[in-house]
C-alpha cells in the first residue's frame, strides 16, 4: 500500500439497524479492500434500542478496520455524522447510511470523481426507491428550494452517501438536522463540489426514522444556515440595516402625521401614526443595539480562539516564519 495514497474513513450513523449491520460491513470491507487506500469504518451508535450495540462490538472484534463510537443516548443523525468527522483519522471522509439503501459499490466511483480535483462529491439518488408522494415528491421540492436559496446546486441534499476531503469539513460544527447542509458549509470553505448519480435500493429491514416533521426542521435550519453564511462575520449588516430602515420609516410616519395635521386638519390624537412612529423608532434602535452586541460576540469568537476570518488554500513561494505562521490556517 502506497503511503502517499490518502486514507479513507467511512462514517456510518447507526440507529436500530441490527438486521442490516453485518451485511453492510461485509459489503464495505469487500469494496474497500479492493482499493489501494488504507481505510477505517466508523460506526456511530446513536442510542440504538435494539441489539445494534452488541453486534457492533462483535463486528469490531472480528475486523480491525471497524471502530465504534457509542453515544450515551439518541442525539440524531447530525450528531452521529459530526462524531464520525471528529473521530476520523484519514484524509477522505465517506458518509453512508446503515439501512442498505445506499450501495457501497458506488464508493469507488465517488472517490474517482474526487480525484478529478473536487473536494466534495455528493450522491444523487436519481431513481429513488421510496414512496413517491410521501418521500420523493416532497424531497424534490425541498432540494430545489435549498438549491435556490443557498446557491449550491444539488439535486439531492438528503442522500447521505457523500465523499469529502476532511480539510473542508474538519472545522464544521452542526446542530439540529443540519447534516444535509454539509455541502453548503463546505462551499463556504471554498470547496469544489460536484454530484454523481448513485444506486438507491428499497429498504429491506424496518421502517424509516423520519416523518413529515422533518420538512419544518429543514426550513428552520436553512434559515439558520443562510444567516450564518451571509452575516456571521458582520451581523451589524443585518440588524443594523433593518434598524436603519425602521428608523427611517419612523421619521416618514411622523412626517406623514404632521402633513395630515396641516393639510387635512386631522389631529395627531385622531390617528395611530404617532404611536406607529414611536414603535418603529424603538424597534430600529433595539435592532441596531442587537447588531452591536452581535458584533462584539463575533469578535470574541475569533479573537478568543486566535481564529482568522479567512482560509488559505495554498501558499506559493513563501519561506521561513511567514510560511509556518500562515500554514496554521491552510
Amino acid at each position: 500500500m502506497n503511503e502517499t495514497t490518502p486514507g479513507i474513513s467511512v462514517v456510518v450513523p447507526v440507529y436500530n439497524e441490527e438486521k442490516s449491520l453485518s451485511i453492510l460491513v461485509d459489503k464495505l470491507i469487500a469494496v474497500l479492500r479492493q482499493l489501494p487506500n488504507r481505510f477505517e469504518i466508523l460506526l456511530v451508535n446513536d442510542g440504538s434500542q435494539d441489539g445494534s450495540l452488541a453486534l457492533l462490538r462483535s463486528l469490531s472484534k472480528a475486523n480491525r478496520e471497524v471502530k465504534v463510537v457509542d453515544f450515551r443516548r439518541n442525539y440524531g443523525q447530525t450528531a452521529a455524522l459530526m462524531a464520525g468527522i471528529d473521530y476520523a483519522s484519514n484524509d477522505i471522509v465517506v458518509m453512508i447510511d446503515a439501512d442498505l439503501q445506499n450501495d457501497p459499490a458506488d464508493i469507488p466511483r465517488l472517490l474517482a470523481k474526487l480525484e478529478e480535483g473536487y473536494d466534495v462529491v455528493s450522491g444523487w439518488r436519481r431513481e429513488r426507491r421510496d414512496s413517491e408522494l410521501k418521500r420523493n415528491w416532497i424531497s424534490r421540492i425541498a432540494n430545489r428550494f435549498i438549491s435556490r436559496v443557498s446557491g449550491v446546486k444539488l439535486h439531492d441534499y438528503g442522500c447521505t452517501l457523500k465523499v469529502y476531503r476532511r480539510s473542508v469539513v474538519s472545522g464544521v460544527r452542526l446542530y439540529g438536522e443540519m447534516h444535509r447542509f454539509i455541502p453548503i458549509y463546505a462551499e463556504w470553505q471554498g470547496a469544489r463540489i460536484t454530484e454523481l448519480p448513485v444506486v438507491h435500493h428499497a429498504r429491506q429491514f424496518g421502517a424509516s426514522n423520519y416523518g413529515m416533521e422533518r420538512v419544518f426542521k429543514v426550513v428552520l435550519d436553512l434559515l439558520v444556515v443562510m444567516f450564518l453564511r451571509r452575516y456571521f462575520a458582520k451581523p451589524i449588516y443585518l440588524f443594523g440595516g433593518f434598524g436603519l430602515i425602521s428608523i427611517i420609516a419612523a421619521f416618514a410616519t411622523i412626517a406623514l402625521s404632521i402633513l395630515l395635521r396641516f393639510v387635512a386638519h386631522i389631529s395627531l390624537i385622531q390617528t395611530p401614526l404617532p404611536l406607529l412612529a414611536a414603535l418603529l423608532f424603538l424597534v430600529g434602535l433595539i435592532s441596531i443595539l442587537l447588531g452591536l452586541v452581535a458584533e462584539m460576540l463575533v469578535r470574541t469568537y475569533y479573537e478568543s480562539q486566535g481564529a482568522r476570518a479567512y482560509l488559505v488554500r495554498e501558499l506559493i513561494n513563501f519561506q521561513g516564519d511567514a510560511v509556518s505562521a500562515a500554514q496554521r490556517d491552510v
